[in-house]
């Protein structure tokens, strides 16, 4: 159960007030909620607090109410109360105390999990590590159960950076993901959602599609492993790779953005977020060729990559203007950001590679998409599961909520 830090308004219950903390359990049911308030509405009490949770269709329901006063004794709510259960063959438990729940402490988090399978002992371990960092579980709430178990824990008494960089830790050990972002507010608030494309809203590398037209993937498989061995930056080779298109017929773009392959859930992802009202963007370090394309088939609302010169039909070998790299990608969030409307700290950038670490520690939260190492060390959370969708849980969003949304689309 939880309470608010605030002092209490006029009439609230002080500390030394009696109250008594009702709790029902059993089988769920229509009902249930209206009859025990209606129980003890016989004897004027006020309520303080309420919780409720069906599991497997069986109810916990906590209300928190004042003691009775006047002629009414709390032996009688007592016995009218658990007369009351039995009549519905749930069992009751009614103890005694004062005051309201004591405050939570400073520094509010939401820590999400992702599993798949979410198990008990990595469960255990988050918890232990929260509680090592001298954090308080206040609640837990479940976030979706397909295609990934996603639960979400209200945790206080801490800050959000130490406790993100110990929950990182343990979830590197574990291999399942974890996100921590501070609660208020601001989580409800317009967002700016920016992506990578290639092996992050896409699963392909376009540039390798363009490749195998032009019948040299060998060649730029060669390039992009001598990038990765850190032999070349990603500008030279980008235009290294490009060079290889040369003379390629630009009729070919047709070809490749029929062959790009979305994601799986980024649709999902997409719709849902433009539905909540977020603006979302991609940058990218390949080809207006195909992310204005993506743009127009997917609804975003911006989208900034390298163009391939052409000449009298055909790939120059060259790309025309400043090139989308590393630093590039963090200098559109901002653009993008500015744009928006948004506030730097209200976005979210989603990304794979090293060239993306800068838009994601740019970003308020970035998120590395089944990265590399690497990335996943340098980001503020990972996920390692195949669905992009999965980012919404991250955001508070339920499973039921984006479903909620198909149908009234539908």
């Amino acid at each position: 159960m939880t309470a608010s830090q605030n002092p209490p308004a006029a009439g609230a219950p002080g500390e030394d007030v009696p109250t008594l903390l009702v709790k029902i359990f059993g089988k769920d049911r229509p009902g249930i909620t209206a009859g025990l308030f209606n129980t003890l509405a016989t004897y004027s009490v006020d309520v303080i607090d309420i919780e409720q949770v069906v599991t497997r269709g069986r109810i916990v329901l906590c209300a928190l109410v004042t003691a009775p006063s006047g002629e009414s004794t709390e032996g009688e709510l007592r016995a009218t109360v658990h007369t009351w259960a039995e009549s519905l063959k749930l069992q009751a438990e009614i103890i005694s105390g004062r005051g309201d729940n004591r405050p939570r402490g400073v520094g509010r988090s939401h820590v999400t999990v992702l599993g798949h399978p979410l198990t008990a002992e990595s469960t255990a371990a988050i918890a232990a590590r929260i509680t090592g960092t001298g954090g308080n579980i206040d609640r837990i709430f479940r976030l979706a159960k397909y295609p990934v178990t996603a639960v979400e824990f209200a945790v206080s008494g801490t800050g959000t950076e130490p406790l993100r960089t110990a929950l990182a830790i343990e979830a590197a050990a574990l291999g399942v993901d974890v996100a921590v972002v501070a609660a208020g507010l601001h989580r409800r608030a317009q967002r700016l959602v920016v992506m990578d494309v290639d092996s992050t809203l896409i699963q392909d590398e376009v540039i390798e599609l363009f490749a195998a037209h032009a019948g040299c993937e060998d060649k730029v498989a060669e390039v992009t492993a001598a990038a990765m061995r850190g032999e070349l930056d990603f500008e030279q080779s980008l235009h290294a790779r490009v060079a290889l298109l040369a003379g390629l017929d630009a009729s070919v773009v047709d070809k490749v953005r029929a062959e790009v392959r979305l994601t799986p859930g980024a649709r999902t992802l997409i719709r849902t977020l433009k539905r909540l009202g977020y603006q979302v963007g991609v940058v990218s370090g390949g080809f207006t060729q195909v992310t204005d394309d993506l743009k127009e088939r997917l609804g975003l609302d911006f989208a900034s990559a390298n163009t391939l010169e052409v000449v009298d039909g055909k790939f120059t070998g060259r790309v025309l203007g400043e090139v989308v790299d590393r630093a590039g990608k963090a200098r559109l969030l901002r653009r993008f950001a500015a744009e928006a409307g948004v506030p730097l700290d209200q976005t979210v950038a989603i990304g794979d590679g090293a060239n993306d670490l800068d838009m994601l520690n740019a970003a308020g939260l970035g998120v590395a998409f089944n990265a590399k190492p690497m990335v996943r060390e340098a980001a503020h959370t990972a996920v390692n599961v195949p669905f992009l969708d999965t980012v919404l849980y991250l955001l508070g969003v339920t499973r039921e909520e984006v479903e909620a949304a198909d149908t009234l689309a539908d």
